[in-house]
């Protein structure tokens, strides 16, 4: 069974260049990266001009059911033909990705912690932060040149829809990360770091064994009843 691994964070925290350094640093072919942008929903019915109107940072935006059913395959070691969205169209592209499942599954992007269902498929939960300003000039700088987006509708959606969501529903969904990494573009050694993380996760998924999360009894029902018979 492959373990996965759950990037969250806002958006142009640098989640896709973090994972891939550390990918690409273990010298690991045992790991696989997909990201949860590849399953914003079909659009083909709309028009051009509906699809740009489109609030592309809220949850509606994307297709649940195909990414729950997608990651628990390969989870569970069934390889999976994905969806490939295609931005300067607002739209999947015609084509798909055959992803063939390996020990590690990273699976990264902005809505990686908010579902529930998607975090109980999780067997570690990362979350990737960055200051508003940073996001911001990575997002302009990344949208116009590799996605062909004018300087006017990168700040128009920016304000109107990337900033209030992350407040609203991305920063909130890192109180479900077991760790979070800073990636400002200061030195530190968040890569250092992560790359450990990941090599651990490497190694329990070669051992063979199951590992499961096991909570803290902090509030247990022993616990409170305890306090309150004391009470």
């Amino acid at each position: 069974m492959a373990r996965i691994i759950l990037v969250g964070g806002g958006s142009s925290s640098g989640k896709s260049y973090v994972t891939n350094t550390v990918i690409e640093n273990l010298h690991s072919d045992e790991i696989t990266r997909i990201t949860i942008d590849d399953f914003y929903k079909d659009q083909s019915q709309m028009s051009m001009e509906e699809r740009v109107n489109v609030n592309y940072d809220h949850p509606k935006a994307f297709d649940w059911k195909l990414m729950r059913k997608q990651i628990s395959d390969l989870k569970n070691d069934i390889a999976i033909d994905k969806p490939i969205y295609d931005f300067t169209v607002h739209n999947r592209s015609n084509k798909t990705e055959h992803v063939v499942p390996k020990k590690i599954v990273v699976v990264e992007g902005i809505m990686a912690l908010v579902d529930r269902q998607l975090r109980e498929l999780g067997d570690l939960k990362i979350f990737i932060t960055a200051t508003p300003e940073v996001r911001f000039l990575r997002r302009f700088i990344r949208d116009h040149t590799e996605r062909a987006r004018s300087y006017e509708s990168i700040v128009n959606q920016y304000i109107k829809t990337v900033a209030p969501m992350y407040e609203e529903i991305v920063k909130p969904s890192s109180n479900y990360a077991d760790l979070i990494i800073n990636n400002d573009g200061i030195a530190n050694l968040a890569m250092d770091v992560l790359a450990c993380v990941f090599k651990d996760q490497l190694e329990k998924a070669n051992d063979g064994k199951k590992h499961d999360h096991h909570p803290s009894n902090e509030f247990s029902e022993d616990v409170l009843n305890k306090v309150f018979q004391n009470a």
